[in-house]
């Protein structure tokens, strides 16, 4: 992590950039405050060191990181324009005069609704701490007084000025595109590092409403300069790492940004993808999700068949009929102890919700109906899972049942990051099975891959357990992670 140690005088009470905001280039000194020099007004000093990461998320929104009121009144230097009309706490972020490239009126916020006039900071680093610390304190200009900020704050503020900008103008076009970047590689870095909070397609976390949705593809595509920052400095107030203190280089950036730059800026509405999710845990063990009794006696339909020996709440599993790949008679259970002539339900995805619905409910066969333990809303959310949720096992698991095209490695890293916590770097730590037959995630993934594929995008029923279909996991996601669970212990 850079660092830069300062006299910073003691009268000086805190550090703070022009009202701030989101917007681009120059010189850090406001409008108001032109002076290249300053008050030699110094008594006593001592040396201070400040922190690059810190001061980046200051720049962004000091009130978050240091854990104080957000401002309710405008920044002073704020009537000295009158072209951007936000107000309050946003014209005291420092993003807001000097942008997110730092370039203020010479950058990107040089027109639109962030314009503002006021110069960048970007050719400020030539300026010495003094010279900083004097103007972000308001000794320059007392209408640019931040030092509410305190000693501290000033010293990481006047750090990241001086040591940690970067010009982001070569590495973006002027249709907002990333220029020379390795899309492959930043796909690399996200899954490694993002992909875990923001899921694989970037959409578990909006930012915005729900009226305005905003995802990490929204912001590379839309403002790919705040991208670099947040990036590299962090988020204020969470705990995002810092491209920085990680240690990447500013290529590395551009490369999660191109990589970026490819996913979506609209997701399927949390509420439809939680229906989804909890059509496919009803289809695992229904009774269990909704906190029932299991059934006692056998479902009437399992008269019907002879070769599947299993009784009472069993016969009553989806999956029992319908098999972990949704292929029946004509799948991994067309043969076995869990044989039982019925059909699959992978070609009932052409049909209607209306149409599915009926047939669970009974309307279709008096013999096949869940109605009268599940509610509408649940035979709904099991149509939308039939319609929407399946997936085709076959092409990716073998005769021999290994996972085939899988990448382990990024199976590992996917493993380490979203699953070792509740099951262990082995797979160990959760027996699903007994003391007699223990069964781990490696004993599900070499003998059963297809239950292991849905279990992973759906989760386990009445368990925190997460869901790949919600976290925007692609098939080929959980296909990774098959791979490398195979190679874990199964005993």
């Amino acid at each position: 992590m850079k660092h830069v140690k300062y006299l910073m005088v003691l009268v000086v009470v805190g550090f703070a950039l022009a009202a701030c905001g989101d917007g681009d280039s120059s010189d850090t000194t406001t409008t108001a405050q032109a002076t290249t020099t300053t008050q030699a007004t110094t008594t006593t000093a001592t040396m201070v060191e400040g922190d690059v990461v810190t001061g980046g998320l200051l720049y962004d929104k000091w009130w978050s990181v240091l854990e104080l009121d957000a401002p309710a009144d405008d920044n002073p230097l704020w009537a000295s324009q009158t072209t951007n009309e936000r107000s309050g706490a946003d014209t005291w972020r420092c993003k807001e005069c000097h942008g997110w490239d730092y370039k203020g009126s010479d950058g990107a916020y040089g027109s639109g609704s962030h314009a503002t006039g006021f110069p960048g900071v970007f050719n400020a680093q030539s300026k010495s701490v003094d010279d900083l610390v004097a103007q972000l304190s308001g000794q320059t200009d007392p209408d640019h007084d931040f030092s509410v900020m305190g000693e501290g704050a000033m010293a990481d503020l006047a750090a990241f000025i001086k040591e940690g900008l970067d010009d982001y103008t070569p590495m973006i076009d002027a249709d907002k595109k990333a220029v020379g970047g390795d899309a492959e590689h930043g796909d690399e870095l996200y899954d490694a590092t993002c992909a875990a909070c923001h899921g694989t397609d970037g959409t578990t976390l909006n930012f915005g409403s729900d009226e305005e949705p905003e995802y990490v593809g929204t912001i590379a595509i839309d403002n790919p300069w705040e991208f670099f920052h947040k990036v590299r400095a962090g988020q204020p107030g969470t705990q995002m790492p810092s491209a920085i203190a990680s240690g990447w280089s500013l290529d590395d950036v551009l490369d999660v940004l191109t990589h970026a730059q490819t996913l979506p800026t609209e997701a399927d509405s949390a509420a439809h993808l939680e229906e989804v999710v909890l059509g496919g845990l009803l289809y695992d063990k229904w009774w269990t999700v909704l906190e029932l009794d299991a059934p006692a006696d056998d479902n009437p339909l399992w008269a019907s068949q002879t070769t599947n020996e299993r009784s009472g709440a069993d016969t009553w599993r989806c999956k029992e009929c319908h098999g972990w790949d949704y292929k029946g008679s004509e799948g991994a259970y067309g043969s076995g102890s869990h044989f039982t002539g019925f059909p699959g339900i992978f070609d009932a995805q052409s049909k209607s919700v209306e149409d599915l619905v009926a047939q669970i409910e009974g309307e279709v066969d008096p013999d096949h109906d869940f109605s009268a333990f599940l509610g509408h809303d649940e035979t709904h959310a099991l149509a939308v899972f039939i319609t929407e949720g399946l997936d085709d096992y076959t092409p990716l698991i073998d005769a021999d049942k290994k996972a085939v095209g899988g990448d382990s490695a990024a199976g590992e890293t996917q493993y380490a990051s979203t699953c070792a916590a509740c099951h262990g770097a082995d797979g160990k730590t959760l027996n699903f099975g007994d003391d007699t037959e223990p069964e781990f995630v490696g004993t599900i993934a070499v003998d059963n891959p297809w239950e292991f594929f849905h279990k992973i995008r759906a989760g386990q029923p009445g368990t925190q357990m997460p869901s790949a279909i919600a976290n925007g996991w692609s098939l080929e996601d959980v296909l990774n992670l098959l791979s490398f669970a195979q190679t874990l212990p199964s005993g």
